[in-house]
């Protein structure tokens, strides 16, 4: 029984001249991704004003976006423009953690977002004690470091698995479609996936659920001017909430449900959302939110012109 060393993206063959065109879309969109991106690091960073949790916690959704996409734009960007679309066990291995790592530390950074608007809109007056720096950066490596054990596990149990097929219909490694190609038995890395989606997706999710119910429990009982202020920091964390589940649901559905008959461009597509939209969606609404980082990333670009 052969073992495949090697992986092929299908989704890559016969597409002709328009690989040149989606080749400069994907440049300018991984472009547009760094640049704003790094743009929101370098305000909070160089900004005095804006070393607080809030600001922090948005600077780390902007460096794992950054980390997710290196994961993937180079690898697609190569791709589309070479004649072999094959990708090495160990490097299609790689791609498939970097991916899932990027989505397990956005469902934890958000938790993380959430939390710290339920100490400052629910307990203002101990929220300075609750939320100190050295207990938000413990809670950020706690997170962090639980998620890289739990994921270098499930990429340990994938590693040992025989490959008895190597074609990929994705343009990317995915974790799911790569277990579908063994020849053995994957009761394990099915169990073990699924506890790491409870772990990573539903238990943060419903942690961000309770800390906006009760948030708006409070605004609702208080003065026009709370809820108007209380809304302002809570809206751009709940649409990049909203955008990010509702694209990794699509992702998922698309990878378990075989036969949803929808064309393969708008399978692409909603398959890959949550790889190119929220990185690039994220510091905008942020910047057109948040007065005080829009400021400052209008004072960085100005020297640019």
């Amino acid at each position: 029984m052969e073992n495949y060393t090697s992986f092929n993206f299908m989704l890559f063959e016969n597409l002709g001249y328009i690989r040149y065109s989606l080749f400069v879309l994907g440049f300018v969109l991984y472009f547009a991704i760094i640049f704003f991106n790094v743009l929101i690091m370098l305000a909070v960073f160089l900004e005095r004003t804006l070393h607080q949790p809030m600001y922090i916690l948005i600077s780390c959704l902007s460096m794992n976006s950054l980390f997710g996409t290196a994961g993937f734009f180079p690898r697609v960007l190569t791709d589309l423009l070479s004649e072999t679309h094959s990708i090495s066990r160990e490097a299609c291995f790689s791609q498939s953690f970097v991916i899932f790592t990027y989505v397990a530390n956005e469902f934890s950074i958000l938790m993380l977002m959430a939390f710290d608007r339920f100490a400052a809109i629910c307990k203002p007056l101990r929220y300075h004690s609750i939320v100190r720096p050295r207990f938000l950066a413990c809670l950020i490596v706690i997170n962090l470091n639980c998620i890289m054990i739990l994921l270098c596990v499930a990429a340990l149990l994938t590693t040992k698995l025989r490959m008895c097929g190597n074609k990929l219909f994705k343009v990317y490694c995915h974790s799911y479609e790569v277990l579908k190609l063994s020849c053995d038995n994957i009761l394990i890395n099915n169990a073990f996936g699924l506890l790491l989606v409870i772990i990573t997706t539903i238990i943060p999710l419903g942690l961000i659920l309770l800390s906006y119910v009760k948030i708006l429990i409070i605004c609702q009982r208080s003065s026009a001017q709370f809820k108007g202020k209380a809304y302002q920091t809570c809206i751009p964390h709940i649409v990049i909430l909203l955008n990010f589940t509702i694209a990794v649901t699509c992702d998922t559905t698309l990878s378990r449900v075989v036969n949803l008959q929808i064309p393969v461009g708008l399978s692409v597509f909603l398959s890959l959302e949550f790889l190119i939209i929220p990185p690039v969606l994220n510091p905008l609404i942020y910047a057109f939110n948040l007065p005080d980082i829009r400021k400052k990333m209008i004072s960085l670009i100005k020297p640019l012109k």
